[in-house]
């Protein structure tokens, strides 16, 4: 299979894993579990999982004290800050502002990568990013354009949005020199010390015991899917995709999202709505495109 089909693959299959993610994770909290309770269980179970599979299979280390203030950076950014900003700011303000805040990753992705990693903005590029948000935007307004969120909420949806976008970036050159499960178990071990002594008073109080079979698969779902799966295929897709590529894909989990809910009965597939996706698709494909190579002469 051609290399760039199977980045695109892994790339869709991470946005449909967070498509779904906000139907079934919503099962959970907080009847169950609080917020910052589930994110420990995430991120302590990844830490196990990853840490096994970089001490026994893997079996490599880091070279370098710089790449480990990058990984304990990464931590900061893409665990701690994205985890406990997301999860709070989603607390205060609906579903469709944070959703359509989040759309401002891409956009600090490519803004980052040209300052830290010198990468040329292309024309084209920007705009299939703005293409794809506006899509995004149409999308999500479309489903409930009167939405009001809390201030409070919005500003920490817009710092998950910055910390992401951020994420992207420094990862990046560690994805290029070490196997992607040496990067994500320590990029993990190195973000539950900031999330653990948020989350460790909910994660004692449920009574696990009395819980239904259909909340241990949704939360089998948020600890193998979400949060294994998705953050394995993401990392690896960086080896061989642009940073501005991985965050695009951020743009079609409200359509996934809107996709399961239809499914769920919870809501209706409209010919307005399969235009907002066909936009979205269309920036993806300006993003994706390769750079053109100067004619042989």
């Amino acid at each position: 299979m051609n290399k760039q089909v199977q980045v695109h693959g892994a790339l869709f299959l991470v946005a449909l894993i967070y498509g779904a993610n906000y139907s079934i994770a919503k099962e959970i909290m907080p009847a169950y579990v609080g917020p910052f309770g589930l994110i420990v269980i995430r991120v302590v179970s990844a830490v196990l999982v990853f840490g096994s599979l970089s001490r026994w299979v893997v079996k490599e280390k880091i070279q370098s004290k710089n790449d480990w203030v990058r990984i304990i950076l990464c931590g900061l950014f893409g665990i701690t800050l994205n985890q406990l900003s997301f999860f709070s700011g989603l607390n205060l303000t609906s579903p469709i502002n944070a959703s359509l805040i989040q759309t401002v990753s891409p956009v600090v992705v490519v803004l980052l990568s040209s300052y830290l990693l010198k990468e040329r903005i292309q024309v084209y590029r920007m705009v299939g990013i703005l293409l794809a948000g506006l899509g995004a935007m149409m999308l999500i307004s479309g489903k409930a354009g009167n939405a009001q969120g809390n201030i409070l909420g919005d500003i920490l949806m817009l710092v998950n949005a910055a910390c992401f976008g951020a994420f992207l970036v420094l990862v990046k050159p560690l994805m290029q020199r070490y196997n992607p499960i040496t990067v994500v178990s320590r990029v993990f071990l190195a973000g539950s010390l900031g999330v653990i002594p948020f989350g460790l008073g909910q994660v004692m109080k449920p009574h696990y015991a009395t819980f239904p079979a259909s909340i241990w698969g949704a939360i089998a779902f948020v600890i193998i899917g979400m949060t294994i799966l998705a953050y394995l295929l993401n990392v690896w897709a960086m080896k061989y995709a642009s940073p501005a590529l991985v965050g695009v894909y951020i743009y079609l989990q409200p359509v996934f999202a809107i996709l399961i809910a239809v499914s769920l009965g919870k809501d209706l597939f409209t010919w307005q709505k399969a235009l907002y996706a066909a936009i979205i698709f269309g920036g993806v494909y300006l993003v994706s495109k390769p750079k053109k190579q100067p004619a042989q002469v």
